[in-house]
């Protein structure tokens, strides 16, 4: 799952990326941390390295590499380089402003933090032509659409609110550790398929990355002590799980088998927009089978293809548990195409950490944003979409600066989008049959520690779930708990002797309101307490004393920093629904208005959020002239799209 948060800071130096600037966490002094390294993790560290789509893709594994900081980033952080026109995002006035003066950066590997002595920035004038689109936010679904289509040719503006890029997919750093804001399982980087969406988005834009993979995917810790694996790969994980449940291995192979049945088909085509005809009708010509077992599981759900084969409930509750990961519901609520993407691509392409974090997918993809022509302006608060004659035409800030372009694109949730960018008589009738159907999905309290490296036992996986006692707390607020220890694969990330634990479960923003600062701050503390006990209890006996650093970030931190409405993470059905029929795609029933990320089909992931942008940039690319269109195919498909959603 999309996961992710920010921690409440106190008064402890930070940098978010940006040295001697104002921090994402809102700090006015910064430094780096101890950047030397851990001993070397338990598995054989390998990079992969993914090259620019001018030439062939190649992926050279390289044993035992060492980098630095400085060699990660691409620059030295004392050096000072004065901002470029494309990334501030520097025109024209609708007014004179006296008081613009001159503006200085770092630069960490291309992505600069504006200092401005006024906060200011000259707005785009209206009618004076320039962008195709404006993407409001750069969550990696945003940052794919707008890179997708700088390489099209579009000239784009990302406007984001704070002062690094990635959203949930971001990084801070204190102390001479840098955290993961969100999930530090990364799926969609691997060197095969067509799924590997990342490292095809990094690709586009002649980025290289290199990245560690992970021999396991998730340590499983259930109840009656059942401990499962998920092996990189499938067999090893088949072997494993068919061993606890023998009784049950041809109802488990047959269900993980139509898996790997839709996977396979969605691996086979070349993923663009399912709201664009000419490609959609293409596709089906060149491969009928595989367009049609697609259409066939679309309405369908995982928990009741598992029942069609397994009658074990501890079995049920397992896939469960699996499904959860995926998107925060049970398996009977989660649809079956979104299980088969991660449940197979974590064997197919396998877990791949990014060398330096994950915050440095956002960089390097706004990195060969801004190396294509295009722009991305921080501290751009978009507090309005302007309307004109029932198109969508432009932006407003926060400063009142006014920005117009062809198309608008938001990377904010529907819920922020229109409810709060867009007045709201100007919610559209299908926004209000989505918010029918669907409900925002719980938020997360976040843990992020720092831990002697003794304190883990040997062979520690990355990533562990951890349901200890009873099946039916799953889904209960702060019932089961994820933990990523991203360290294991990349030492990097943390000072020589320490660790890096990155823990969250799913907690309401209601739990949280109605507080003051004192009961507020008394309350992380001990529900943070109570989590991380049952980890000592469960998994690292000690690890209480070990731990040297530790912040803990609640749903209103993700709601101030992330601008999600209520800290969610995308939609939840509020019944079973019927697959993914319901969810809506990237277009709006405004005109010249797209919306991209996880509360957009296919919905929640990495992966996921990653297809949302490679999709929504080619229908904006056939609306803005970029690629071949058929108004009249057009209307036909969004009119039966549009019906296909009410049906659920």
């Amino acid at each position: 799952m999309q996961l992710g948060s920010f921690s409440n800071c106190k008064s402890r130096n930070i940098n978010m990326g940006f040295p001697n600037s104002q921090s994402f966490l809102d700090f006015k002094t910064a430094q780096f941390g101890n950047l030397s390294f851990l001993d070397e993790p338990r598995c054989k560290r390998q990079v992969i390295s993914c090259f620019s789509q001018s030439k062939p893709v190649n992926f050279t594994f390289v044993p035992e590499p060492r980098w630095s900081k400085q060699s990660l980033y691409d620059s030295k952080p004392s050096e000072t380089q004065y901002y470029t026109k494309q990334e501030l995002g520097f025109l024209k006035s609708t007014r004179k402003n006296k008081n613009l003066s001159s503006v200085r950066v770092k630069s960490v590997m291309g992505v600069s933090k504006v200092l401005e002595n006024d906060d200011v920035a000259v707005g785009k004038m209206k009618g004076s032509g320039g962008y195709d689109a404006i993407v409001i936010g750069s969550g990696i679904g945003g940052l794919v659409a707008s890179t997708q289509l700088a390489v099209k040719g579009a000239r784009v503006l990302v406007l984001e609110k704070y002062v690094i890029p990635g959203g949930s997919s971001g990084f801070y750093e204190r102390d001479g550790y840098t955290f993961d804001v969100g999930s530090s399982v990364m799926f969609g980087f691997s060197d095969k398929g067509n799924l590997n969406l990342i490292t095809q988005a990094l690709a586009a834009v002649g980025i290289k990355m290199d990245v560690i993979p992970d021999p396991t995917t998730v340590h499983f810790h259930l109840p009656n002590t059942l401990s499962v694996q998920v092996h990189r790969e499938y067999n090893d994980f088949i072997s494993e799980l068919t061993s606890k449940f023998p009784h049950e291995k041809e109802g488990i192979l047959k269900f993980y088998n139509i898996c790997w049945e839709i996977f396979n088909a969605l691996n086979s085509l070349e993923l663009k927009s399912l709201e664009e005809p000419i490609y959609l009708f293409g596709q089906f010509f060149k491969k009928p089978v595989e367009c049609l077992t697609l259409a066939y599981y679309l309405p369908q759900n995982a928990g009741s293809i598992a029942r069609q084969f397994i009658k074990d409930p501890e079995v049920l509750s397992f896939i469960d548990a699996e499904c959860f990961i995926v998107s925060t519901v049970n398996a009977l609520q989660t649809p079956m195409i979104n299980a088969s993407m991660v449940l197979c691509d974590r064997h197919y392409g396998g877990i791949n950490y990014p060398v330096g974090g994950v915050g440095g997918i956002a960089k390097s993809l706004t990195k060969g944003l801004i190396n294509h022509g295009s722009e991305l302006l921080y501290k751009a608060n978009v507090t309005s979409i302007i309307v004109d004659n029932e198109k969508a035409v432009g932006v407003r800030l926060s400063d009142g600066r006014e920005f117009y372009a062809k198309t608008i694109i938001s990377n904010a949730t529907r819920w922020d989008t229109f409810g709060k960018l867009l007045k709201k008589q100007d919610l559209p009738k299908e926004e209000e049959n989505f918010q029918k159907v669907y409900v925002k999905a719980p938020s997360f309290l976040s843990i992020h520690m720092g831990v002697k490296a003794e304190v883990l036992p040997p062979d520690t996986d990355c990533h562990h779930f951890v349901l200890e006692d009873d099946w039916k707390n799953l889904e209960e607020p702060y019932g089961s708990i994820f933990l990523s220890i991203p360290t294991i694969l990349d030492s990097s990330l943390a000072p020589k002797g320490r660790h890096i634990l990155h823990i969250f479960t799913t907690s309401s923003i209601e739990d949280w309101q109605g507080l003051s600062t004192k009961d507020y701050e008394a309350k992380k503390e001990i529900v943070a307490d109570k989590i991380i006990s049952r980890l000592e209890k469960k998994l690292f006996p000690g690890l209480k004393s070990s731990i040297e650093f530790k912040e803990v970030g609640t749903p209103k931190t993700h709601r101030r920093y992330l601008a999600r409405d209520s800290g969610t993470y995308g939609p939840m059905p509020r019944n079973i629904p019927k697959g993914l029929l319901g969810m809506p795609f990237n277009t709006t029933a405004i005109n010249g208005l797209y919306c991209v990320g996880d509360s957009c089909f296919p919905g929640q992931g990495v992966i996921a959020v990653a297809f949302s942008g490679v999709m929504c940039a080619h229908r904006v690319a056939a609306d803005v002239g970029l690629e071949k269109k058929s108004p009249v195919l057009d209307a036909g498909l969004l009119g039966l799209l549009g019906w296909l959603r009410s049906l659920a």
